[in-house]
């Protein structure tokens, strides 16, 4: 039976082309075949026995060779049905990726092999996770899935974001893993944990292997002698706790690819003891721990999951702080000299970091890195602490991930499986109910004025806010669902194994196994919403200029006919240019919709729901699908990107611009991005203006700061010749990317940005 709901086609956002798989297409379906037979064989089986025995089938068998570059081993290719997390590197639970299965046919050559996928998916249709969620969520109306932005609200199932105690499996060791979930009582989760982790002792002894045959055609005695350090640690660690950085190092590897996370944490905390200690003894350079980390950033990159990748250093909550900040500027030197897209490198920094680490990420932020994306845990600590209710040692160990959601390292899981559009949402607000992009009503049961009924600013705003708050009740519900369902079908038994506390509650993730249970939901056009309601406020209700049905047609005539209204609505103030009034508006919005999910989080006896205020490309997917604002915005155009101003919307110079993003309380929110872009000469000639300039928007509440450095003309000349810059990197939003590979609408409103000389 083919299932009610069709969700073929784009799941997640992909600027990376992913590097093709080194098994034969024959091989390829042989084993999804393998797979789709052990998921029947095993589907009225409890859930954690389904989940091993569908593993099997894909590790070890799925990991490629070692590279003549690699320096830890563990490489591992992705197929259109699986097991995993998320949808960057192929689906969540039990998968099927629909459109690429579709793709991979087209890659066999007989008519049987090509009905055997056709088999394929029409069991998927049915079993693939997100195929089951989307069933019950979806409508024609209000929810759509992501990526589908006719919706003014997308939601989806994954579980992004999962940052493992990665301490836990050091200071234990493998065996030692198996021997603390052997001492408990047992049950079906703990049984497939310790299957798990034995055959994370098959992946490693694969490893091994495929280290052999590399050895074979190693040309050099260097080659050899790095190959010969990769078999025996390998060896090592198969049995043994990690006793040195490169043990500690290939040990987390291994078992981040197994438990399918994308994001890694703070890693400093992890490795720099091992580092520390192995400099001390002598038995290791810092030129090989570069080395090391060198490999460990190109593996990274070549699993191109776009906005990933996160590697963390430095900030409070960190027991040896020298052994980090050893840690820490020998990432800072691997990021600035290769310049990838992936890892995210992120730097927490308070108060006592050392100068000369604030030194080296300006210096690497300056020669177009993009990295490290810069967080200020003297806001951000005590902003979680309220946000997530937690304590302040708790507190000290988020993380962001992604686009800048935060978690907390081992214990919690905070997935955005909800979006808003906040733009569409006031249209609707203001139109009976209808989205003016395509004529349906959207409103649910919510009672609405019309626009003429409208007596004073604050009526219209409070009809905007009970579809809000419509919208925010979808969302929690939809939000607690995907947790719902994806318990009911996985126990993500690798990554519980490494959250607290699964295996003393011997519950899976999201079964009750996770110590915090939290959420966050994805905010866009926020900005263009508050300056359309700024603008209101200011034509119709304090000058009197027009009235609120004129401005309505206006946006819906997409300005035309309306070009003296619209030079008006450009000339009202726009957030971004350090305007008390304005600034005000954006404010309040944003604490509205803040505390209105935060509050429904809490009532749904979540740790806690937070909104994140990102866009991953998809302030702009969502404005082609959105309707002319009030702010001046046309039809189709993209929207705001995260915190950020407008596009053209900012004339006042970037200390306006910081100044405008410094006034949002960080403690409302479970991440924000800030984006700026500078010249070269600017960031290098005017270095200490800039740091002065940082420092005080930091000062004054700043959380958060990503910086693109580019010259003028760059990006206008790439698009025009795209083969002369394949590696020029910018900052999206929560992401970077090479420039050339985003696609032209991306590309205008990347350059729509402000550059600051």
């Amino acid at each position: 039976m083919m299932a009610r709901i069709n969700i073929d086609g784009a799941q997640n956002v992909e600027v990376s082309k992913k590097i093709p798989c080194e098994k034969t297409p024959l091989e390829q379906l042989e084993i999804m075949e393998k797979y789709t037979e052990m998921h029947k064989k095993y589907k009225d089986a409890d859930k954690s026995k389904r989940e091993i025995e569908c593993i099997k089938t894909i590790f070890p068998v799925l990991f490629r060779s070692i590279e003549d570059t690699d320096l830890i081993a563990g490489r591992l290719d992705f197929l259109p049905i699986g097991f995993g997390s998320v949808t960057s590197i192929g689906g969540v639970g039990h998968y099927c990726v629909f459109h690429k299965l579709r793709k991979f046919k087209n890659l066999l050559e007989t008519e049987e092999q090509k009905k055997r996928v056709d088999e394929l998916y029409d069991y998927w249709q049915d079993n693939d996770v997100k195929a089951i969620y989307c069933q019950d969520v979806l409508n024609d109306t209000t929810t759509g899935r992501f990526i589908d932005c006719r919706y003014p609200f997308m939601a989806t199932a994954r579980l992004s974001g999962m940052m493992l105690n990665y301490r836990k499996l050091m200071n234990n060791g493998i065996n030692g893993l198996i021997e603390i979930i052997e001492n408990q009582e047992k049950n079906e989760f703990l049984e497939a944990s310790v299957e798990a982790l034995n055959l994370l002792k098959d992946v490693i002894e694969r490893q091994k292997e495929l280290v052999l045959e590399a050895k074979k055609k190693a040309s050099t005695e260097d080659r050899q002698k790095d190959l010969e350090l990769m078999y025996e640690d390998l060896d090592y660690i198969k049995e043994n706790k990690p006793e040195t950085f490169h043990q500690a190092l290939q040990l987390f590897w291994i078992y981040a690819l197994c438990a399918g996370v994308i994001n890694y944490g703070r890693m400093d905390i992890v490795l720099g003891p091992y580092l520390k200690r192995d400099i001390e003894r002598g038995t290791i350079t810092e030129e090989d721990a570069y080395r090391y980390m060198k490999s460990l950033w190109t593996m990274i990159e070549n699993r191109r999951t776009t906005v990933n990748g996160r590697i963390i250093v430095g900030g409070y909550g960190r027991e040896d702080e020298e052994a980090c900040d050893m840690f820490a500027r020998i990432c800072l030197k691997v990021c600035r000299d290769t310049r990838y897209v992936e890892p995210q490198f992120t730097l927490r920094f308070n108060k006592n970091t050392p100068k000369d680490i604030m030194d080296m990420a300006y210096d690497c932020i300056a020669d177009g890195a993009t990295y490290p994306t810069l967080y200020n845990d003297d806001v951000n600590v005590p902003a979680v602490e309220y946000g997530m209710r937690v304590d302040r040692k708790t507190a000290e160990q988020y993380v962001p991930f992604g686009c800048g959601e935060f978690v907390i390292q081992g214990k919690s899981v905070g997935t955005p499986n909800t979006l808003l559009n906040l733009v569409k949402i006031m249209q609707i607000s203001m139109n009976n109910g209808y989205d003016p992009m395509d004529g349906i009503y959207k409103a649910g049961n919510v009672e609405l004025k019309k626009l003429s009924d409208i007596k004073t600013f604050d009526e219209l705003y409070e009809q905007y806010k009970k579809v809000l708050d419509f919208y925010f009740d979808l969302s929690v519900d939809a939000q607690m669902y995907s947790y719902e369902v994806m318990n009911r079908e996985v126990s993500f038994i690798f990554n519980s194994i490494l959250m607290d506390d699964c295996i003393g509650r011997r519950k899976a993730l999201l079964d009750g196994g996770v110590e915090i249970l939290g959420g966050t939901n994805e905010t866009y056009g926020n900005i263009n919403a508050s300056d359309a309601l700024f603008t209101i406020k200011k034509l119709v209700f304090d000058e009197k200029k027009y009235t609120l049905e004129e401005m309505n047609n206006a946006a819906l005539s997409n300005f035309e006919g309306y070009e003296d209204m619209l030079s008006d609505i450009l000339d009202v103030p726009k957030y971004g240019n350090d305007d008390r009034e304005c600034d005000e508006m954006a404010n309040d919005l944003y604490e509205y919709v803040a505390n209105g999910i935060r509050d429904r989080g809490i009532e749904k006896n979540m740790g806690y729901y937070l909104i994140v205020i990102s866009n991953n490309q998809t302030n702009t997917d969502w404005g082609h699908e959105t309707d002319a604002s009030l702010d001046g915005r046309k039809k189709g155009v993209y929207m705001n990107p995260a915190n950020n101003p407008q596009g053209g919307a900012a004339k006042s110079g970037p200390t306006a611009v910081l100044n405008s993003l410094s006034r949002f309380d960080a403690k409302y929110h479970g991440g924000s991005v800030q984006n700026i872009k500078f010249t070269p000469r600017m960031m290098k000639e005017d270095k200490e203006k800039v740091k002065i300039l940082f420092d005080t928007y930091f000062r004054k509440g700043g959380c958060q700061l990503m910086v693109t450095v580019v010259d003028h003309g760059v990006l206008e000349d790439a698009q025009k010749h795209p083969e002369n810059y394949p590696d020029l990197i910018v900052r999206v939003a929560g992401y970077s990317a090479v420039f050339v590979n985003l696609t032209p609408d991306i590309q205008e409103e990347l350059l729509s940005r402000a550059l600051y000389d």
